[in-house]
């Protein structure tokens, strides 16, 4: 994916971030948020 669908146009990021990790993105599955680096896992 390219930067600009991660990033607003202020710089601020769109998706949440992984709480534990700091640099990768959650990645959503309806019921919960995961990270795919760590496996920190969010549920709705």
């Amino acid at each position: 994916m390219a930067r600009h669908e991660y990033y607003d146009d202020d710089g601020s990021p769109l998706r949440e971030q992984c709480p534990r990790c700091g640099d990768t993105f959650l990645g959503d599955y309806g019921d919960r948020l995961h990270c795919g680096k760590c496996s920190y896992t969010e549920f709705k």
